[in-house]
């Protein structure tokens, strides 16, 4: 165990050799964390297990640190797997714990392991005390799941608060004073676009609901990642940044994807008319570049440029990716345009400008499209509609 605050302890597993996520659907290239917590108070309290490939090394540590049958209750702050995961195993050692969790986690944790437990409901405010510390509950509906909610040991001032303000991030130390600041928000801004940016408008709402309770805070240790003990706010005005619908960073994001290079070179004209306005940008091939990375690029551009040829009548498969993604994100608002090359039918610039619209993305700008190999005027209008676009913005 590693000392958190007070009598509360770090309890988890690191996962160096993690890489994928939710399936495969989302890269961690720093691999992740999984974080238990334990309160060592007159009442011994487990706060949320780990993923179920860990579940024995898991229950051994606890047993050497505390012995089992110390074990006065468990919080499930949220029950998917890699927070659940090693409940069952826990709990044929400990059957009779009492297990303290939100109405919707009584819902989850009963439809993952179908057991008849000892489950106890807690809503917001409600609190159980413990010795020297109580414990306050806080209901985190949608950060990202029904059933989330966060535990505040009062006392310890320490906040428990499962995926909310965490990372995809095994790094060298536990907390984050102690590791590289640069790859500590790379990670952060990642883990909210591609996971917690659908729900931006209840995450602002809770976050003002969490500074109205004027709680002490001197740390916030999520179920993922590092913990924050250095200036711990410092994470929850950046989610309430990162969580208005104005939120951009000072670049456009052009993706695109080619076959015969084409495309890929009016991308690159499309920068420089956005150069020559003194915008910057950055360029990506979508179909090799890993998505979550370009999820993350998405989210903090000012504009977006999406691109591609035709094949089958519409987009090359990578830009229809990003084009789904995008919708099931709900990104909205920014200003973005489509182009494309096309060797027979030219659809693909029409399709990428419609479904941009249909997210609720900002189109001015009518598509261009060349076909064949662009000649020289044709570099030159692309030029022209990176001007255009940069104007816009």
């Amino acid at each position: 165990m590693i000392q958190v605050k007070n009598n509360v302890y770090w309890t988890g597993i690191k996962d160096w050799e993690l890489r994928k996520f939710h399936g495969h659907e989302l890269s961690t290239h720093r691999g992740s964390t999984y974080n238990s917590y334990l309160i060592k108070d007159e009442k011994t309290v487990l706060v949320d297990t780990v993923w179920n490939p860990y579940k024995e090394e898991f229950v051994e540590n606890l047993e050497r640190e505390v012995g089992l049958e110390n074990i006065d209750m468990i919080i499930i702050n949220h029950c998917e797997p890699d927070h659940s995961g090693s409940l069952g195993y826990l709990m044929e050692k400990i059957p009779n714990t009492p297990i303290y969790c939100s109405k919707k986690g009584e819902e989850s944790i009963k439809g993952y392991f179908h057991k008849d437990w000892n489950i106890n409901v807690v809503k917001t405010g409600d609190t159980i005390k413990i010795g020297e510390n109580e414990l306050v509950f806080v209901e985190m509906t949608m950060m990202h799941w029904p059933d989330s909610m966060l535990t505040y040991v009062k006392g310890a001032n320490v906040v428990l608060s499962n995926d909310a303000f965490g990372q995809h991030y095994s790094a060298p130390a536990l907390f984050n004073d102690q590791v590289d600041e640069c790859e500590l928000y790379q990670e952060a801004i990642k883990y909210f676009a591609n996971i917690l940016n659908p729900f931006k408008p209840l995450i602002k709402k809770k976050i003002e609901e969490i500074k109205a309770l004027n709680l002490d805070i001197d740390v916030i240790a999520p179920s993922h990642g590092v913990i924050w003990r250095d200036n711990p706010m410092q994470i929850v005005e950046k989610y309430y940044e990162w969580s208005q619908n104005s939120y951009s960073e000072d670049y456009v994001v052009i993706i695109y994807d080619t076959m015969y290079d084409a495309t890929k070179n009016l991308a690159l004209s499309i920068a420089e008319g956005l150069r020559s306005k003194d915008i910057k940008y950055k360029v990506f091939n979508s179909s090799i570049t890993d998505k979550s990375d370009l999820i993350t690029e998405l989210f903090k551009a000012k504009g977006i440029i999406l691109g591609s040829c035709t094949v089958n009548n519409g987009s090359l498969s990578s830009i229809s990716m990003i084009l789904e993604e995008m919708k099931l994100l709900k990104f909205k608002n920014k200003p973005a345009a489509g182009f494309g090359s096309y060797g027979w039918s030219g659809e693909a610039p029409g399709h990428i400008t419609e479904g941009l619209k249909k997210i609720g993305l900002k189109v001015d700008l009518e598509p261009v499209k060349f076909k064949y190999q662009p000649r020289k005027e044709d570099f030159e209008e692309c030029i022209a509609f990176g001007e255009k676009f940069a104007n816009n913005l």
